[in-house]
């Protein structure tokens, strides 16, 4: 569907002249807005960034929960050679300072619950020319677009051209900002669409935070497919499965965080979700136990996806006939294989040489996808893209002989022990299978004799209680010695990022403090 063209901008135009009436985006109970509506918003949102004088290539930034005026923002960037800087909510002031400066935004657009925080460091965002409030009662935005006629201008973007910057997660240090592309979000848009089936009659519901691909990415591949987008402003659980099934949602993404949350809400085993017909999740790894109760909600539609920022989304699917397939099972722990446009291979993360077939090593990754690279960071951008267009994702993996990916771990989270390489996500999936245990992370902590170590950090159950000894033996009994944890804390949680990633260098750091490691 999006195979003929070449800008986001013209996608837009496209469904605006066919599909005039039909509804493009839906949030919360007041907001229904048709493409025709859309189209003169983005338009408006175009003439009045040029009326602040924003020049091609300068930056806006969001700093907002979900709401449809960041997608206009964004489309309205993609018209007129802008980019649409969207922060983390959930970080920390001197993070956001950091990114909006990094982004050297020209003007802020700042939801209700952030206006406050936003005044507190307005002196220390050198490059913020205005701040704009959006929503709430001193909602600024509807006003700033109603004061200008529809700008028809379109600047005459490359493929190449970045429009929306989204940056990493910051797990391992300050976020970067990926830059994507109009070639990069087309070609992403289009890969999916094959391979999920999302075309105009899709209903896509939109829960997961428009700073993180699995919010803008799959916003966008929703448009560039004329369909039909249904947006929260928050994953609450009880919202995300009170709209899968009222609203007859067909393609949601979700991440396995929310998914175990969704499988304990009263009553939503009788719930009504005959319309899915695509159900991705990923981000993070699934638990088995969480994947078996998301399989009975949920039959016949489960997709895990494995992507990145760096690639606009994904770039690997598990289908549901591999989910379904109880001869299969094993592969229930895969990424699944390449979706369309996309190679993968594994390579040494020293020499960059292939591996052989299930061998471990790096995932690299090939496709139009791509970022066209970290914004002001010239040096990791060259270290993170080949010469040749192979993306060197820092996960560790394997491929094995069918053609499926397994994603074992970041490679800066293997554990180097005496000599062996350990991948914690492979203790974890042990651990996650104790009846005893509700949640845990697998982390290396310095040993004199070994250099280091594995230590399980796990949450308890329910009204039970752990026995640490008794869970160290759970594990010699499933893994190599070498591989076993050699101790155990309890807490009542662990540290996650919205998206639901372990914050793991929050739990190393106590135990590597004044040592050598500098492992972030």
């Amino acid at each position: 569907m999006t195979s003929q063209l070449t800008d986001v901008t013209s996608t837009l135009a496209r469904w605006e002249t066919e599909r005039p009436d039909a509804v493009a985006i839906r949030f919360g109970t007041s907001v229904a807005r048709t493409w025709s509506e859309l189209a003169r918003r983005v338009r408006q949102n175009a003439a009045a960034q040029r009326a602040e004088g924003l020049l091609p290539g300068n930056r806006v930034a969001v700093l907002d929960l979900n709401h449809p005026s960041c997608i206009e923002l964004t489309l309205a960037c993609a018209q007129i050679g802008t980019a649409n800087a969207v922060v983390n909510f959930r970080l920390a002031p001197p993070e956001i300072v950091y990114v909006v400066n990094d982004a050297a935004a020209r003007i802020l657009f700042v939801g209700p619950e952030f206006a406050a925080a936003v005044e507190q460091v307005r002196d220390r965002l050198p490059t913020v020319e205005r701040v704009i409030r959006v929503g709430g009662p001193d909602d600024e935005y509807e006003a700033w677009l109603a004061a200008q006629q529809p700008d028809v201008q379109v600047h005459p973007s490359k493929p190449e051209d970045c429009f929306v910057q989204l940056y990493t997660s910051g797990t391992t240090g300050f976020p970067k900002g990926a830059m994507l592309t109009h070639r990069g979000m087309l070609a992403h848009a289009r890969n999916v669409a094959v391979d999920f089936e999302i075309g105009i009659d899709a209903r896509v519901q939109v829960a997961m935070p428009l700073f993180h691909v699995g919010g803008t990415s799959y916003s966008l591949l929703a448009i560039l497919a004329g369909a039909q987008i249904m947006m929260l402003r928050l994953p609450d659980p009880g919202a995300v499965v009170e709209m899968l099934e009222s609203e007859r949602i067909t393609h949601t993404f979700l991440v396995p965080a929310l998914l175990a949350a969704i499988s304990q809400v009263p009553g939503v085993a009788d719930r009504d979700f005959s319309s899915l017909a695509a159900l991705s999740y990923g981000a993070s790894p699934m638990p088995l136990p969480v994947m078996r109760a998301c399989l009975k909600l949920f039959p016949g539609v489960m997709h895990q996806v494995y992507g990145m920022t760096e690639a606009c989304g994904v770039v690997s699917s598990l289908g549901p006939e591999d989910h379904d397939d109880p001869s299969a099972a094993h592969r229930l722990v895969s990424a699944g294989t390449p979706i369309h446009g996309v190679e993968i291979e594994i390579r040494d993360p020293a020499t960059g040489e292939p591996v052989a077939t299930g061998e471990p090593g790096e995932i690299w990754v090939r496709t139009e996808q791509l970022m066209s690279g970290y914004w002001g960071k010239p040096d990791e951008s060259a270290a993170a893209i080949t010469s040749d267009g192979w993306l060197r994702s820092g996960d560790g993996g394997h491929v094995d002989a069918d053609g499926y990916v397994y994603v074992t771990d970041r490679i800066k989270d293997m554990i180097i022990s005496g000599g062996e390489n350990i991948y914690p996500a492979e203790i974890e999936r042990v651990l996650a299978e104790h009846p005893d245990v509700a949640d845990v992370a697998v982390i290396g902590v310095p040993d004199d004799r070994w250099g280091e170590v594995p230590k399980a950090i796990v949450v308890a159950a329910p009204n039970t209680e752990i026995d640490g000894e008794a869970l160290l033996e759970y594990c010699r009994e499933r893994l190599a010695g070498f591989k076993c944890p050699k101790s155990v804390e309890i807490r009542e949680e662990l540290p996650r990022n919205l998206t639901g990633k372990v914050l793991k260098k929050e739990l190393r750091k106590p135990y590597w403090e004044g040592r050598e490691r500098k492992l972030v």
